[in-house]
């Protein structure tokens, strides 16, 4: 029974990450700080948005967005902030522009030159010339036949 209560508490932990007084009391800014949140990482759990993180520094992400919010900055500031402040890295969708545009666009580059390779050694095989194949001698198709026939 302690089994499956702990279990339950370890399930539910990323539930409890936004503390009760982190919450705004405007039901829309709470939203808005929510959508938000869920974009950004944290950086101490990697891969976990700071709004299902207990980590201290997401906490004080969620208050820094909070804040943000409250002082009127509209949901594309709050990130350019928290992106100028914390790096790229900190988005848990990274922006296909600027100078991630050249990670973007590496693995169908990639993929386009390896077909191209593909198809030119293909095609450079297909137009060799066949060889000749070296035919046995009377004497190697004598002995070929003995060897057979025992």
């Amino acid at each position: 029974m302690k089994r499956l209560i702990l279990a339950l508490c370890v399930i539910a932990a990323p539930v409890f990450a936004v503390q009760p007084d982190e919450i705004l009391d405007d039901p829309a800014l709470e939203e808005r700080a929510r959508d938000i949140s869920a974009g950004l990482r944290c950086l101490v759990c990697r891969n976990e948005s700071i709004d299902d993180s207990n980590a201290e520094l997401a906490r004080d992400l969620r208050l820094l967005v909070r804040e943000r919010l409250v002082a009127g900055d509209s949901n594309e500031e709050v990130v350019d902030f928290v992106v100028d402040r914390y790096g790229e890295y900190v988005l848990l969708k990274p922006r296909s522009g600027g100078s991630n545009l050249l990670l973007w666009m590496a693995g169908p580059i990639m993929l386009g030159a390896g077909l191209v390779m593909a198809g030119i050694y293909l095609r450079g095989r297909a137009r060799t010339p066949e060889r000749e194949v070296a035919r046995l001698s009377e004497a190697e198709e004598r002995r070929l036949r003995e060897i057979l026939d025992d």
